[in-house]
């Protein structure tokens, strides 16, 4: 590609990323993680402010990487971390807007899939519709984590969202959208983790997304945007935990 990089939008080199990338979407965000929990963090890749550091956590090599809004985004990152990097794992970390009434602000839900208003699954022509799910141990061992750190959680699905600003005028209500997909019993709206997932899938690798609820699609509460940078650290916590039992 001319850059001697593998890709145009990572300019590192392999061996630079850890075998697990944990990946919220603000690249402020990846930055506040290097550097409140790893140890010996390093900058590999800041092309376009996509901030991606590499450091160590308990003794276990791991990195973080922003991905951006979206499932374009994200597909972006994703694809180029597995395919020309050699990253195994993929965690995404993020916020989301809860559906469910069970689901309260600061919780945590671990997805165990992500249903989609979006076409990324066009590009694979299969003869049918694509269930996107997450990576079983990958799973598994965050719902271990999360009950040996106490924390209050979730496993259920997600929606991950093109659409961040929908048209009420489109719909008879404009909560409509929101109660169909609560009445399927998904816990909360995100962007990214359906296409995450099936990135994993189609190139044999692990993908995970865990979300913290930020705001409340039924009650209205929400955080503001600074808390949402540096509050979560449950979250953070809870996925470093899976970063280090899957060395």
């Amino acid at each position: 590609m001319g850059n001697n990089y593998p890709t145009p939008h990572i300019a590192c080199k392999p061996e630079d990323f850890a075998k697990t990338v944990l990946m919220p979407g603000d690249p402020l965000r990846a930055e506040f993680i290097a550097k409140t929990f790893l140890k010996d963090a390093v900058l590999v890749n800041n092309v376009r402010g996509i901030q991606g550091y590499t450091g160590t956590y308990d003794g276990v090599r791991v990195s973080v990487m922003a991905s951006g809004m979206g499932i374009p985004s994200i597909g972006i990152y994703s694809y180029e971390l597995y395919n020309f990097f050699g990253v195994e794992n993929i965690i995404r970390i993020g916020s989301a807007g809860a559906y469910s009434p069970d689901v309260r602000v600061r919780d945590i839900v671990i997805a165990q899939g992500a249903c989609y208003d979006s076409n990324y699954a066009e590009q694979f022509n299969l003869p049918g519709t694509f269930s996107a799910i997450s990576d079983y141990t990958l799973l598994s061992t965050a719902v271990e984590s999360a009950k040996e750190l106490g924390l209050r959680y979730h496993v259920g699905n997600l929606v991950s969202s093109d659409r961040f600003y929908g048209d009420p005028e489109a719909f008879s209500a404009a909560e409509q959208p929101l109660a169909a997909w609560g009445k399927m019993g998904v816990l909360a709206v995100e962007m990214e983790a359906a296409g995450l997932f099936m990135n994993a899938a189609r190139a044999g690798k692990r993908a995970l997304a865990i979300c913290t609820i930020s705001d409340h699609l039924i009650t209205g509460e929400n955080l503001p945007a600074q808390e949402r940078q540096t509050s979560f650290t449950e979250m953070m916590e809870l996925a470093l935990s899976v970063a280090v039992k899957m060395k």
